[in-house]
């Protein structure tokens, strides 16, 4: 069902591109500017079974980007920058943000000599769990725990079931399923259970892929003191905001913020919700975000910026560069608008 909904997405893209439809649907849907999402940035791997692979993109795809923002004269902003221009309603040029989320290594030694090839600012989002070595980046322990099993047991309701993972296809399969199970579950709390259940059972450490992958604090610290790099939060944990109650969601946003900025002594005034879809973020977090004192938080609606958003400086939409559609044709079509106005049913969303 995934592979379908791939398959459909690129022949979507595809259609933009070769019908020459992003052209004209450019001056309605391209709006003042975007803001980009990424996570990993890293060589390719040739594993036949990678789950997250959407999550990756290469140094060379990176570059690709930057490429054609700047063919493009769009301008190539820090999130600061950003916030001045839609508070002071200064849309005179386009321009683009890029933002990556979790605080990854990979960031720093991948992504950042791109960067500097260009000039490029873009800000991390770091969780701070992630940075402290005590947390859980369960969709990659997941998937790690899958590629070295033949199957899975695990407590569905009031059943137990086995599922199959002595294929790349299997595997992908019972990564969907329990990836969608796990999502699903009402509170973080559950899920931490059923992960922690999961990796006693098949002798995994559900903390050693944040100390393996995610930049500690010495190295986020001295991250920080890029001229490019800006650091943002991206909450305590990486939990579902919505799941929590009211005041331990303002806890995550509000803490994370503090503990980043006692480690990395910077200011930390940007925000990305973890997960950042309309079931993990909506209004409720987007008031609390203000209440914490961010001046903008990010969520993973796909969408443009339009002048609208300067009303709703902590509910802006992104554009992912998913490791999926890394061909430099979709770049036209990501920033001409049409890729995320195909997503949104062609509506010009103006507000999340």
């Amino acid at each position: 069902m995934k592979q379908f909904r791939h398959n459909i997405i690129r022949a979507g893209l595809d259609a933009l591109y070769f019908t020459g439809a992003y052209h004209v649907l450019r001056p309605i849907f391209s709006g003042i500017g975007a803001i980009l999402m990424l996570h990993n940035v890293r060589p390719p791997r040739n594993d036949p079974f990678q789950p997250n692979r959407h999550l990756e993109v290469t140094p060379e795809f990176l570059r690709a980007t930057l490429r054609h923002l700047r063919a493009q004269d769009i301008d190539i902003i820090t999130m600061d920058e950003l916030h001045r221009r839609l508070s002071t309603r200064a849309f005179g040029r386009r321009f683009a943000c890029i933002t990556l989320d979790d605080g990854y290594r990979d960031n720093r030694d991948f992504a950042l000599p791109v960067f500097e090839e260009f000039q490029a600012p873009f800000a991390v989002y770091a969780a701070s769990d992630f940075a402290q070595g005590t947390g859980r980046l369960w969709w990659i322990t997941l998937e790690r725990l899958i590629a070295r099993a033949d199957s899975i047991e695990v407590q569905i309701g009031d059943a137990e079931i086995r599922l199959d993972a002595t294929t790349a296809v299997a595997k992908q399969e019972t990564y969907d399923r329990l990836h969608a199970l796990l999502r699903g579950l009402p509170g973080g709390d559950d899920l931490q259970r059923m992960m922690s259940t999961l990796c006693a059972r098949h002798g995994i450490d559900d903390t050693a892929a944040s100390r393996e992958l995610c930049l500690p604090w010495d190295e986020l610290r001295a991250f920080a003191q890029h001229p490019l790099v800006t650091i943002g939060a991206h909450t305590i944990t990486h939990c579902i905001l919505s799941n929590q109650r009211e005041a331990l969601a303002l806890h995550e946003m509000s803490i994370s913020r503090a503990r980043i900025e006692a480690h990395i002594d910077r200011e930390v005034a940007h925000l990305a919700y973890p997960y950042g879809d309309r079931a993990a973020a909506g209004p409720r977090e987007y008031e609390l975000a203000q209440r914490a004192g961010f001046k903008t938080a990010v969520t993973t609606r796909p969408g443009m910026l339009f002048p609208g958003f300067a009303d709703h400086l902590t509910a802006l939409p992104r554009v992912s560069l998913n490791g999926n559609y890394q061909d430099d044709r979709i770049l036209p079509v990501l920033t001409s608008g049409a890729a995320t106005a195909m997503w949104n049913g062609f509506r010009r969303v103006d507000a999340a």
